[in-house]
């Protein structure tokens, strides 16, 4: 039974990946604002975020307008400098509030944990709550400015909030006459990746806003324009986005030059966004580690007295292409540590589901979605986009033929992305 599991598993697994190699070839972006475009296509240097090129055009957008700054940690020029002090020290521009999403303003806040409203001490402005009563800005958040940009650093995977924060934001500013501009940011997972589970309309939430594969390969700015022109929000909102310069789809943020920012505290090296596509959707449900609290969030699969060196040599046996496995103990959990290279082909959201498999085959009937509440199941079922994992991995279906079954998914989303998107 093991060895026609392992059989079955390599080949729809070398099928996919051909799948996704021929897919990742793509063109030339088309669409877009043309000088957004023509900026990227023409330049040639190290990269810069959209902030330095904001502040390179001498913040021509922002001037006699009073501004609204979503932002956090992340926010910061290529020379590390926080967007926020850059635009109050700014004579052309009036910085006259912030917005603040999960995990506070300096992103030491725990996942899920309601943020207040409260004063910035650098700026001295009032730093509204986006993660708290409300994570939508109501009209009295907006009164006091005319345009609200938004500065974020996303990591690529559909469950983290920080681009549903900026979706609510746009349908804010869309209902009461704000213009938005998106500083843009490159996406550390590249920009070649579709990869994942898609989301079912009921399942939209705000752990999962916008209808993509949980992996979509875009950036922020690249994302605002599709919200706009497929009508993800209730009506388009009058944006602008300021491009990154010198990224290409290619690049990972390994391949950047650029200074990491840990986005929240679980993600604190360039390396953990994949770690996050790849642990993150089993670590929704209960029963199993995947290594938070360690020196290496996301980067552990264990379950509770495993057998260490038997689960790692069953991983390891898959022969997933560019991850490792190497055994671990750490508290009452064993399992196997991973190692993703930054190029692997491999489904990065997929392996949850080999994850997810592997621990249910070890620990039986109480497998992990019996060992799960209700109440956080509801969170699960947001984040994976369905409910149709409980139903098939418990009654046998292959981890590899589910990933098989999201390629059409896939091809019709890069499809529907591509006049949206900005960078080569």
């Amino acid at each position: 039974m093991i060895r026609e599991y392992k059989s079955f598993f390599a080949a729809a697994l070398a099928a996919t990946i051909v799948l996704v190699a021929l897919l990742s070839c793509e063109t030339t972006p088309a669409g877009g604002a043309s000088r957004v475009k023509g900026q990227v296509a023409t330049y040639r240097g190290p990269v810069k975020f959209g902030i330095d090129v904001l502040e390179e055009n001498g913040f021509d957008l922002l001037r006699g307008k009073r501004v609204g700054l979503i932002t956090n940690q992340t926010s910061v020029n290529r020379r590390g400098e926080k967007t926020r002090l850059v635009l109050k020290r700014a004579p052309q521009v009036n910085l006259t509030a912030l917005y603040a999403p999960e995990h506070g303003l300096e992103g030491t806040e725990k996942a899920a944990v309601h943020i207040d409203t409260r004063r910035d001490p650098l700026t001295g402005l009032i730093a509204y709550s986006l993660y708290g009563p409300t994570r939508k800005p109501t009209p009295e958040m907006l009164a006091g400015i005319d345009v609200m940009l938004f500065d974020l650093q996303d990591i690529g995977s559909r469950s983290y909030t920080y681009i549903s924060t900026m979706i609510r934001a746009m349908e804010a500013c869309a209902e009461n006459g704000k213009e938005f501009v998106v500083l843009d940011r490159p996406n550390p997972l590249g920009g070649l990746r579709v990869q994942g589970p898609p989301i079912e309309s009921q399942w939209i939430s705000f752990v999962g806003q916008v209808p993509t594969p949980y992996i979509h390969g875009m950036t922020a700015g690249e994302l605002a324009q599709m919200a706009n022109g497929k009508g993800w929000i209730a009506r388009p909102c009058r944006l602008t986005v300021v491009p990154v310069l010198g990224w290409n789809r290619a690049m990972s943020w390994e391949h950047t030059g650029l200074r990491w920012v840990p986005t929240s505290p679980n993600i604190p090296k360039p390396s953990s966004p994949r770690y996050y596509a790849a642990t993150g959707i089993l670590g929704s449900l209960s029963g199993s580690d995947i290594g938070i609290g360690s020196d290496g969030p996301f980067e552990y699969v264990g379950g509770p007295g495993f057998d260490a060196n038997e689960f790692t040599a069953y991983l390891n046996s898959l022969r997933l292409p560019g991850v490792r496995f190497t055994p671990y103990t750490r508290n009452s959990f064993s399992g196997a540590r991973v190692s993703i290279d930054a190029n692997a082909p491999v489904d990065l959201a997929g392996l949850n589901l080999i994850f997810i498999d592997a621990v249910n085959r070890r620990i039986g009937q109480r497998n992990l979605f019996v060992r799960t509440s209700a109440n956080n199941k509801d969170v699960f079922y947001k984040v994976y986009g369905s409910t149709s994992i409980e139903r098939d991995l418990p009654r046998g279906v292959h981890p590899a033929k589910i990933i098989a079954s999201w390629q059409g998914a896939h091809e019709a989303f890069r499809r529907e992305r591509q006049p949206y998107l900005i960078y080569e």
